[in-house]
């Protein structure tokens, strides 16, 4: 099986990494899978971390099984990322096209231009999962805020929002990271790297605080967080879940059920060895399938 990685903006990283690990349908026009959409981690500037490391643990695993709800596609999201302390640039020798100068909204405007590029080529419409690690939860999640659409505006992005989102070891809410770890000053460089030093600001991004009430397309959450998490803890879930009760309780376009998942392992480890990554999309395309019976 092979990867196949498109561009959708001129950025060297502003590209999207695509894998079909089961047989086409042979009536598309009939398909009943789904795509699963990741977006890796890494706190909106580790260069380390990207679109094919993600993907490809968790690929291995599920391309030895055939889930029962068929999976159409796969595909891993590279994004714009922010400066990272330690992978300095100098920028005065690095071409505009391979800076990671990235600040909000860039990082959630790559991935809504993602999803459109994947809307346009291979009409995904909302038949399909994102899946977030970390930060890479906050930008799903995000990507179905009503308030950040306009991030979109300056590419032109057009997508419909997905049935389902899969947050592993997820940020929800930016000034309650912050304040959880206040001793260790990272936390806050890391945030004021991604979006400045308003804390406003910091609000009116987190979808812990702001919400999804808008995501009328949405069916199921999955919230993955493990014990053993040494970087995100766990208030940080219980946070979401709560914000999310008023969205769960709204049946007036359907059935629609928050899921609490109990992971293992350090942060990176629910991806870097694949097993407990694949275990939560399958998990998460089995209660998508029963809430849309």
């Amino acid at each position: 099986m092979s990867l196949e990685t498109f561009p959708y903006g001129d950025h060297d990283l502003q590209t999207v990494t695509v894998a079909h690990p089961y047989p086409a349908p042979t009536n598309t026009e009939n398909d009943t899978g789904y795509w699963v959409i990741l977006i890796h981690g890494g706190a909106w500037r580790d260069p380390t971390q990207t679109a094919t490391s993600y993907l490809t643990p968790a690929l291995s695993i599920l391309s030895s099984q055939q889930p029962q709800q068929p999976i159409t596609g796969l595909a891993s999201i590279s994004y714009r990322l922010s400066p990272h302390p330690s992978h300095q640039q100098d920028l005065s020798n690095v071409s505009p096209t391979s800076a990671r100068t990235a600040e909000h909204p860039d990082h959630i405007a790559d991935v809504q231009a993602a999803l459109s590029f994947l809307e346009a080529k291979y009409k995904i419409r909302r038949r399909y999962v994102l899946v977030g690690h970390s930060c890479g939860a906050t930008l799903a999640f995000q990507a179905v805020m009503e308030s950040l659409a306009p991030a979109a505006s300056k590419t032109g992005a057009r997508y419909e929002f997905p049935v389902a989102i899969l947050g592993m070891a997820g940020i929800y809410n930016l000034r309650l990271l912050r304040d959880s770890h206040r001793d260790i000053s990272a936390y806050q460089e890391i945030i004021e790297g991604a979006f400045g030093g308003d804390e406003n600001v910091w609000d009116a991004v987190s979808p812990g605080v702001v919400g999804v009430d808008a995501w009328e397309e949405g069916r199921v959450v999955v919230l993955a967080h493990s014990e053993s998490d040494e970087l995100c803890d766990v208030a940080q879930s219980e946070e979401m879940k709560r914000r999310l009760r008023g969205w769960e309780e709204d049946k007036s376009s359907g059935q629609r059920k928050v899921h609490v998942l109990s992971i293992e392992g350090k942060h990176d480890e629910a991806w870097e060895k694949g097993t407990e990554l694949a275990r939560a999309i399958v998990f998460t395309l089995s209660r998508l399938q029963e809430a849309e019976v």
